[in-house]
């Protein structure tokens, strides 16, 4: 999916909500444990209630390389069963040498097929070259939600930039930002408007609204731009709005609830 293309669908729904697609086994409706492959089961009904909401799909591969082989054929029946025109992010945090970066992007471009893939920066550039390829994404971390990103990301380098503004600065040299996104956590405040001054065209991946106190208002007036920029995930606000038999119902009334917020900023905003 190129940008033009994102950018329709968000217009067109008018959102930017992310559906984190994190499975977990011990966290779903019990009566599900009776299907052949619940995490498929559980999946196919949450993508159910929300694709009329959501522009975006992130399976977290954690949750479906855990559960070995038959995790793995969860996720491939999962990826079958979005709606084409929905994007798909491999949740993945892949980062390793040349060769070996090359059979990520392999395993999750050729073999799977998704949209896009997130990535850690650290080992460079040759880490991160072999992902770009012609009509997929690339979802670099920047700047993320979780308390140890303290303790790299904001480290002054000898140019006085911060760890993550290097980051920004380096991969945007290396990629089209048509290709190129970056991890943006929601809780970071008022350093998202510092992010999207290093990076003022480029989508951002935004976790880290809801559950994790993020605000939604607040990423959209510091992050927002004129094709809108922005994907903005929940995970477990919305997929384990319940664990009952109404599960997919409170999802999709949770995903309906956060679309009609995104209508109101998008059209606040003039995206649309």
């Amino acid at each position: 999916m190129n940008r033009s293309e994102l950018v329709d669908q968000i217009k067109t729904k008018r959102s930017f909500l992310c559906v984190g697609l994190d499975t977990d086994l011990e966290k779903i409706p019990k009566h599900l444990l009776e299907y052949d492959d619940p995490i498929f089961e559980f999946n196919k009904r949450i993508i159910d209630a929300t694709k009329d909401y959501a522009v975006a799909y992130k399976p977290n591969i954690a949750f479906y390389e855990s559960q070995g082989p038959k995790g793995w054929e969860s996720l491939r029946k999962t990826l079958d069963y979005i709606p084409e025109n929905i994007f798909t992010i491999a949740d993945a945090k892949r980062g390793d040498i040349g060769n070996t970066s090359a059979m990520y992007a392999k395993t999750f471009f050729d073999h799977y097929n998704f949209d896009s893939i997130t990535i850690a920066p650290y080992m460079g550039h040759d880490s991160v070259e072999p992902f770009k390829k012609e009509g997929k994404w690339t979802i670099v971390l920047a700047l993320t939600s979780n308390p140890g990103a303290n303790d790299f990301q904001l480290l002054k380098t000898e140019s006085g930039n911060r760890v993550f503004e290097e980051v920004i600065e380096k991969n945007r040299q290396w990629s089209d930002p048509d290709q190129l996104m970056f991890v943006v956590g929601a809780t970071r405040g008022e350093l998202i408007g510092e992010v999207r001054k290093a990076a003022p065209d480029n989508f951002f991946l935004v976790p880290g609204v809801g559950k994790q106190g993020g605000s939604l208002e607040d990423v959209a007036k510091l992050g927002m731009i004129e094709d809108c920029g922005l994907l903005v995930n929940s995970s477990r606000g919305i997929i384990y709005a319940s664990n009952q038999k109404d599960f997919a119902e409170k999802a999709s009334e949770k995903a309906a609830a956060i679309q009609a917020e995104m209508s109101t900023l998008l059209e606040r905003f003039n995206v649309c």
